[in-house]
């Protein structure tokens, strides 16, 4: 089999169809340079040019190794490059894990950040809910993921990227709260909702709100009386909107909230703002062996250094 450097030699002499120019363009003599021709032509068995002591001109054979030599030098370079960038997180390919919200928010920030320092770079999104991403951090098939706060696992680690809050989400024109009237925007006291019919996250795919809105109620002295279960919002929003009864998501759920749902704050007092914080964090594998995610990683921190800012 021929080398690299036999065909390297072989397209000089002839694109130059002059040994001594090839010889200076390859920056070396000319009797290394003949014996490179030398030894392809041997291992062709063939003879590749035609000499005479006026002038070097290229056989058939020659004719005919010329487009594909520089083919096969054009794909070595560009296997090179290619190689070198994904080695350094130019280039690759990167499963991103998200729930439905942090698709809206933190998502598009995410991928403007990465279309900007690392352009090569593709992306696989996968919709997940928190549990199934922590599931595929952990197994490698999601490289990074946008979740919510959830047990630790080992080898996985985390950072806190968004905070939101929730809201409480209404049916309009609804008797659903009974005699409680408030005007469009006017906070809402979560003990207005004791009893009343509550829209509620799944215990397994969506524990972290679950036990959020069951810690605010309880803070509120309000009883939840759980009417139904869904694990995603855009699911608990249709039911809303259905008239089924009132549930509790995050603030920027409201960009992407169906008609016939509207949204009021929940009343603040009583120490209820600081406990109504809702957290989105980056998670990766720390045994990561893909230089994308560690680029992608170092360009997030790059974004944010000053902490985490408000969803």
């Amino acid at each position: 089999m021929f080398s690299l450097p036999q065909l390297e030699a072989f397209v000089a002499v002839a694109e130059e169809l002059h040994f001594g120019a090839a010889a200076e363009r390859l920056n070396m003599t000319q009797p290394p340079l003949s014996r490179q021709i030398q030894m392809l032509e041997k291992k062709l068995n063939t003879s590749l040019f035609s000499r005479t002591s006026r002038k070097v001109e290229l056989t058939a054979a020659g004719a005919t190794l010329l487009p594909r030599a520089r083919q096969i030098l054009d794909m070595c370079i560009k296997t090179d490059m290619d190689v070198r960038r994904v080695s350094s997180g130019q280039a690759g390919t990167i499963t991103v894990g998200y729930t439905a919200i942090a698709g809206q928010s933190a998502l598009p920030m995410m991928l403007r950040r990465a279309a900007e320092g690392m352009p090569g770079v593709s992306f696989v999104l996968r919709e997940l809910v928190s549990t199934d991403q922590m599931d595929g951090l952990v197994k490698g098939s999601v490289d990074i993921g946008l979740l919510r706060p959830i047990v630790a696992r080992p080898g996985v680690v985390s950072r806190p990227l968004m905070q939101d809050r929730l809201v409480v989400a209404v049916p309009q024109g609804s008797a659903v709260l009974g005699n409680t009237v408030l005007a469009e925007g006017q906070p809402l006291p979560l003990g207005s909702l004791d009893r009343r019919p509550l829209l509620m996250y799944s215990t397994k795919e969506a524990r972290y709100f679950h036990d959020l809105v069951l810690r605010l109620f309880a803070s509120a002295g309000a009883h939840a009386n759980i009417t139904q279960y869904a694990s995603q919002v855009p699911a608990l929003l249709a039911f809303v909107q259905a008239g089924l009864g009132v549930t509790l998501v995050p603030a920027s759920a409201m960009a992407f909230s169906p008609p016939g749902v509207e949204f009021h704050e929940i009343d603040g007092r009583h120490g209820m703002q600081e406990l109504n914080r809702v957290d989105l964090e980056l998670a990766w594998n720390e045994e990561t062996a893909n230089p994308a995610v560690l680029r992608l990683l170092e360009l997030i921190e790059e974004a944010m250094p000053a902490g985490v800012p408000a969803g």
